[in-house]
């Protein structure tokens, strides 16, 4: 993971170079060499996508975007792009926020599963009656037009997978993640990371950020925090902060980051919007 940016550009050497200094460990010995059960620790996931995506921006320098915005984590290194955050003051809130949102999944352990070929409406309301009767789920990831990840409890998604087959779902897959993200049970994560949010500086951003929470741009320091902090227990708007960004003026989206995940829902988001990669 990152060892190609790292041998061919002296930028994001120095970057990832920076990281395990900040890190106070070898990020990049497991992004080149880990195991896979290495990688999916939340706290060395979260640290690991982000310096990678911003290791591949700083590494393009002639790209200069004129609107940003990231799906959950991602939101961080849009926030990076942006000028919102310095690099080195931005790893440590990464860090700090894996750490906090890996010790809320062991405090109440939770999972996510994706809902295909459903309409969101029909998703939303099963999720409120399962939660009503008392087992959390709620949608947590709009990631495109009938495709809708859900999140809560083990018992509350399993519930909700079985009801939302039988209500037409083309599939309902599990996910291999570690806990129940943007939902309720994320809401201990929260004071950790508000304490970290409030000693960091943030700058007013170069460029509209359209932030998960709203689907909505924002430049204010303190708007940018108070959606960072909501989005740990609040829905990735994903689809709708693409067709704002599109409603808004964006024909190119580009990716920065492991994979090519967001190319393809933006294909699926805005048809007519070029796709591509830095």
């Amino acid at each position: 993971m990152a060892r190609e940016l790292f041998e061919q550009s002296e930028a994001a050497r120095a970057l990832l170079t920076q990281a395990n200094d900040i890190l106070g460990f070898s990020l990049t010995d497991i992004m080149f060499a880990g195991t896979e059960a290495d990688l999916r620790r939340t706290d060395v996931t979260q640290p690991a996508v982000f310096v990678h995506s911003v290791a591949q921006f700083v590494a393009r320098p002639e790209v200069q975007p004129t609107m940003v915005a990231g799906h959950s984590l991602g939101e961080f290194s849009a926030l990076v792009a942006a000028g919102v955050l310095a690099f080195a003051d931005a790893l440590p809130l990464v860090a700090r926020r894996a750490q906090a949102m890996q010790a809320a999944c062991e405090e109440q352990p939770g999972t996510m599963a994706a809902i295909l070929g459903l309409a969101d409406e029909v998703v939303e309301r099963i999720c409120q009656e399962i939660s009503a009767a008392g087992d959390v789920v709620v949608a947590a990831n709009y990631n495109c037009p009938g495709q809708l990840v859900i999140s809560g409890s083990l018992a509350g998604v399993n519930k909700a997978c079985e009801a939302l087959k039988a209500a037409g779902a083309k599939r309902a897959l599990p996910l291999p993640v570690g806990g129940a993200f943007h939902s309720p049970l994320m809401q201990s994560a929260q004071a950790a990371l508000a304490a970290a949010i409030e000693k960091t500086t943030f700058l007013p951003a170069h460029c509209p950020v359209y932030q998960n929470v709203d689907a909505a741009p924002h430049r204010a320091p303190a708007e940018i925090k108070a959606n960072l902090l909501a989005q740990l227990t609040a829905p990735v708007r994903w689809t709708q902060s693409i067709q704002a960004m599109a409603r808004d003026g964006a024909t190119t989206f580009l990716e920065c980051g492991p994979g090519k995940v967001l190319q393809g829902l933006v294909k699926k988001i805005e048809p007519s919007a070029t796709a591509g990669s830095v």
